[in-house]
């Protein structure tokens, strides 16, 4: 059965999910979004993926057309309109069609699209094994440009760096920042562990704040393992006893090596393999 697309106000087929060549989200990259899971049916975290949204979307100047309560409604007759009981939802707003220019004031009617289908981040051994991790030459935004924190359409610089680890044979890469500080992956937070504590770069490290991310850091310290967000090097990763990245997507996936140098003992650890049985644990009830 073809997908049903949300579009502007309404269900479509998927055939019939189309925009404006002019708009701006295509022509510029000018618009949000969010990735978005479901478990059971259910919307995951689905309030703080909608604040996120609307709070990336106030800082590009964008007015979403729907009120938040609204933007839930569709979301959730989307999942249902596609049967969809675990997947993954794409939400997205754009600025709308406009000229061929910058200028926002002559963009008009912004777009809303919900895409709910399935999704396979990495292959099932991934989890059991681990993956290894390439450190990418190409940085990540500096927070004076583009704020990591937006999550906008313009997905180049991770787009970039993602192209250099798969040159390298790997499916993730690590992005520093503009001071030479670990950041973040190009689609994933990451945490290591050393000594029995969770440590993450913080939000003024270049990173998008990821859901999941907080998520894990809550079910840490639920479960009495101290996390600490402060600025990491490649060396503290090359040193740690245990490595994991954190995603919607991706959800919880233990990293193993870094640049050739195994992390730890070179397979999941048992801190990442706890942390990854709560949070399915947590899927299973659709939230804290």
């Amino acid at each position: 059965m073809p997908l049903k697309i949300f579009l502007s106000d309404r269900l479509v087929d998927e055939a019939d999910a189309k925009v404006s060549v002019f708009d701006h989200g295509l022509l510029y990259g000018d618009g949000v979004f969010e990735g978005i899971r479901v478990y059971g049916g259910k919307v995951f975290l689905h309030d703080e993926h909608i604040e996120r949204l609307y709070e990336s979307a106030r800082a590009i100047r964008l007015v979403i057309p729907m009120e938040a309560a609204a933007l839930k409604k569709a979301v959730e007759e989307t999942v249902a309109a596609n049967s969809l009981s675990d997947g993954y939802i794409r939400l997205v707003v754009t600025r709308g069609a406009g000229s061929l220019g910058l200028d926002i004031r002559k963009t008009s009617n912004p777009q809303v699209i919900i895409i709910a289908d399935t999704i396979t981040m990495y292959p099932p051994e991934t989890y059991t094994n681990g993956m290894k991790l390439v450190t990418a030459s190409t940085i990540r935004n500096h927070p004076g440009a583009l704020s990591p924190r937006i999550k906008s359409l313009n997905y180049l610089n991770n787009i970039m760096a993602r192209i250099e680890g798969t040159d390298a044979g790997m499916v993730e890469a690590l992005m520093l920042n503009h001071k030479g500080e670990v950041a973040e992956c190009t689609g994933d937070n990451i945490f290591i562990i050393k000594n029995g504590v969770l440590l993450t770069p913080p939000k003024d490290a270049g990173i998008l704040e990821g859901i999941t991310r907080n998520a894990v850091m809550r079910l840490a310290r639920e479960a009495g393992y101290p996390v600490k967000e402060e600025p990491l090097t490649r060396h503290d990763l090359y040193v740690a006893d245990e490595c994991f990245l954190t995603g919607t997507a991706a959800e919880v996936v233990a990293v193993v090596s870094l640049d050739g140098r195994p992390i730890g003992t070179g397979k999941p650890g048992p801190i990442t393999n706890d942390l990854l049985k709560r949070f399915q644990e947590l899927t299973k009830k659709g939230g804290f």
